[in-house]
């Protein structure tokens, strides 16, 4: 999946497949996670919000399930 970078200071990219409703998240330690079922309308929000890592933090993390990738 292709990522794009962010500015951030946890997240470095993230990355969306609309088909497969999967957000794949790069974090600044190396990790990278993927979350099932997550909307395009999210990833959007996500990719305008202020402050990805919020964002991250406040609507994704601890919402969706996730799968460590790498």
């Amino acid at each position: 999946m292709e990522r794009r970078k962010v500015s951030s200071s946890k997240i470095r990219s993230v990355g969306y497949d609309e088909r497969a409703q999967t957000l794949e998240v790069e974090f600044n330690n190396g990790s990278v996670m993927q979350y099932s079922r997550v909307s395009a309308d999210l990833h959007r929000r996500m990719m305008n919000a202020g402050s990805a890592a919020s964002f991250f933090e406040d609507h994704i993390q601890d919402t969706f399930s996730e799968k460590r990738v790498r």
